[in-house]
């Protein structure tokens, strides 16, 4: 058994499919449209060769040093510098699905009220209050529902995963191809002059970065899979570059099906909650199908949603509890219930995300602002955990005699260390810059400060929980820090 399933039957085109779906959503390319407009469409051939591809070939070697430690980004840092550093690596893993976490609710409720209202009115007229108060319930019922396993949801997400992976490549065939085949005008003036596609390099440019690589990360997820694929030196790297292009395209082809819909000189303020549905609505009247393709967006959004909610409260919550050295973590919080389930990390989780779910209305005007914010702090917060893995990679260029692997991106270490030191830079700058709100500040200068405020207090405080713990487990752990 243990044979079959170390076999090297991976090939690269399995890998390419696998990273694909692990990686892209359609909601990407909606998200960074908004930001940028058609400009988008250089900002994606941009970061792909800047980031994602040395990003990718980074996990590769990782993954390949590594094998026997599962791929976990905490076990890589902890087997290149010290059980410290990796329970840091485990915290941040865990901590940055704090506001993925609070805003899941948002898009489940925007999902169900395009199934049963056919419009995007909701984002428009809900009361920030009244949302976030339905917000909480539906996170608290989750909690619930994790804590008596997802087993079900887990599937249901699977399928979810491939229905979203088909309803991307749907959009971007219907969305190219409307114009010429039923003759709908074009939203977006000049799409064939080369300007529209040059982003102005200003300040407000660098802004929305964090969008960007918040829309590319994630593909150590993949790393487990590097010493399943046959000739991993060669057909690995393949994999990763095929990735990257099949990425690039979509981001690309995608950029210019919304472009053909929505003016890029005039984007929707609602364009990120709303602008998925939207198109499917204008493909579905000019395909004569009605709102056939918003009822499957809206089904598969919700279902999607929801299992990730679920998944998402328990699995990074186990990797942190399971991976990080235990003098580090409170006693308390590794107390489980009959069913295995991390009780009081639950509540850890769930008043966290409580916070931030019911702070925000207090001081953001508008159920649309709302939204776009908690996303936007999601693309300044996911990104953090990309650090620990460009960190990862620096040690193990410093350490390449020690630690040997099957597939290696670069073979000298100072060339290595210096893509680890890039990319972490370009990461940390993203985010960083990523704090400023994307709204008018003249229009309402005291939500813009609100908004500030929180963008900069929300990381900070989420990763001082994390050196809190440890000085609590000092005290209370007893004999575990002989451990």
């Amino acid at each position: 058994m243990s044979d079959a399933s170390n076999a090297k039957t991976f090939r690269w085109w399995n890998i390419a499919l696998l990273g694909f779906t692990t990686v892209w959503g359609l909601n990407n390319v909606i998200n960074n449209f908004a930001n940028q407009g058609l400009a988008v469409v250089t900002s994606w051939i941009l970061i792909m060769i800047l980031y994602f591809v040395p990003y990718t070939l980074m996990v590769g070697q990782l993954g390949s040093a590594f094998q026997e430690e599962g791929g976990g980004v905490s076990s890589w840092v902890k087997m290149l510098s010290n059980n410290k550093l990796a329970y840091f690596a485990a915290w941040t893993y865990w901590v940055v699905h704090v506001p993925y976490l609070a805003q899941k609710p948002q898009i489940i409720m925007v999902s169900l009220s395009w199934l049963f209202k056919g419009n995007g009115s909701f984002i428009k007229t809900a009361s920030p209050l009244v949302v976030q108060g339905a917000s909480l319930i539906i996170f608290l019922a989750f909690v619930w529902l994790a804590s008596k396993g997802t087993a079900t949801l887990n599937n249901l997400g699977s399928i979810a995963g491939i229905a979203m992976f088909t309803m991307s490549m749907l959009f971007i065939i219907l969305g190219v191809s409307a114009p010429f085949i039923t003759h709908v005008q074009i939203a977006t003036p000049n799409m064939t002059d080369i300007h529209t596609y040059i982003p102005k390099f200003d300040f407000q440019y660098f802004t929305t970065i964090s969008m960007l690589v918040f829309a590319v990360g994630g593909s150590e997820k993949i790393s487990p899979y590097v010493n399943k694929t046959k000739n991993a030196s060669k057909e690995f790297p393949l994999g990763m570059i095929i990735l990257a292009v099949m990425v690039a395209v979509s981001a690309i082809l995608g950029s210019f099906a919304i472009g053909m819909i929505v003016n890029s000189n005039h984007i929707p303020a609602d364009l990120m909650a709303n602008g998925a549905y939207q198109a499917f609505q204008f493909l579905g009247n000019s395909f004569h199908v009605g709102n056939l393709f918003v009822w499957a967006f809206a089904i598969t959004n919700t279902i999607a949603s929801a299992a990730a909610l679920a998944i998402s409260i328990d699995a990074p919550l186990r990797m942190l509890l399971g991976d990080a050295d235990k003098k580090f973590i409170p006693k308390s919080l590794l107390k489980k219930n009959k069913r295995g389930v991390n009780i009081n990390g639950y509540k850890m989780t769930a008043i966290l995300v409580s916070i931030l779910i019911v702070v925000p209305a207090l001081g953001i005007n508008g159920m649309n602002d709302l939204y776009n914010w908690l996303l936007n702090l999601n693309s300044i917060v996911m990104p953090m955990r990309y650090l620990w893995v460009f960190f990862a990679y620096m040690m193990l260029a410093k350490q390449m005699d020690k630690f040997k692997s099957d597939y290696m991106f670069v073979k000298n270490k100072y060339v290595g260390f210096g893509f680890g030191l890039w990319t972490f830079f370009l990461t940390a700058f993203a985010c960083i810059l990523g704090m400023l709100p994307k709204m008018n500040m003249a229009q309402d200068p005291s939500s813009w400060w609100f908004q500030l405020a929180l963008n900069i207090i929300t990381p900070l405080a989420l990763l001082a929980l994390g050196l809190i713990l440890p000085a609590i487990a000092k005290r209370t752990n007893g004999d575990m820090d002989e451990a």
